[in-house]
């Protein structure tokens, strides 16, 4: 259970909706390359119209203040099967780097299944506690220079650990403005403002995943619904 799983959700019944071209894609797609199921579902880059509403408006924000960057989605609509292949890739990733045999229990196991836990939903097939991804109201997303390549932001998307964590640079950030750790700080508050400017809410262990109108967004602005269900599938 996650904090903001007993939301209730009261869902507008908005369908979801390609990413329009104005919003950079980053593809391949990470999780189609690595034979995620989406199989007839659909595109992955799409999200309900009015998150996109709501991302199209951080976009122009971005482009007011620094013109020559853009926002890049990494990642935004993922159906529960998706979620389910992810967290148990990322389990075995996790295991796999530290030696450890995933099918075998062990307290280090548990440790790693548990910090996994922080970072990826679980794959719930009940609607009232739907990953956020599955609703459509929930997006992944990077800074990236006019060329289209994604700037550096001191973590990579995905990453499990402290370093995922939006603040992790900011005490770094406060001995040394000028170094690596000012410069990473630095865009990650500028991809919070923008995306908070347009009313979407920061995942607390996630610097690059935003939502607007899922239960994570009810918990982290007080409301007391949520206005998106998982999206049907296709």
């Amino acid at each position: 259970m996650r904090p903001w799983s007993p939301i209730p959700i009261d869902d507008n019944g908005e369908p979801l909706t390609a990413l329009p071209p104005p919003l950079w894609r980053l593809e391949p797609h990470p999780y189609q390359a690595l034979g995620a199921p989406y199989g007839q579902r659909g595109s992955p880059f799409r999200l309900r119209q009015g998150v996109l509403q709501r991302l199209l408006q951080a976009e122009a924000r971005l482009q007011r203040e620094h013109s020559q960057w853009r926002l890049a989605i990494f990642d935004a609509w993922r159906p529960v099967a998706v979620q389910q292949f992810m967290v148990n890739h990322a389990i075995a990733s996790e295991c796999r780097q530290r030696g450890v045999d995933r099918h075998q229990p062990s307290p280090l196991r548990d440790l790693l299944v548990a910090e996994v836990g922080r970072f990826w939903a679980p794959p719930s097939a009940d609607p009232a506690t739907p990953p956020p991804h599955s609703t459509g109201a929930a997006v992944d997303l990077t800074l990236a220079a006019a060329d289209g390549q994604p700037l550096a932001m001191g973590g990579e998307i995905d990453a499990i650990g402290a370093v995922s964590e939006p603040d992790h640079h900011a005490a770094a950030a406060r001995r040394d403005p000028d170094g690596e750790a000012g410069l990473w700080h630095g865009r990650r508050q500028l991809l919070r403002q923008v995306m908070e400017g347009a009313g979407f809410a920061q995942h607390p262990n996630e610097w690059w995943h935003f939502s607007y109108g899922d239960q994570l967004w009810a918990w982290r602005i007080g409301a007391v619904k949520a206005l998106y269900g998982r999206a049907p599938e296709g």
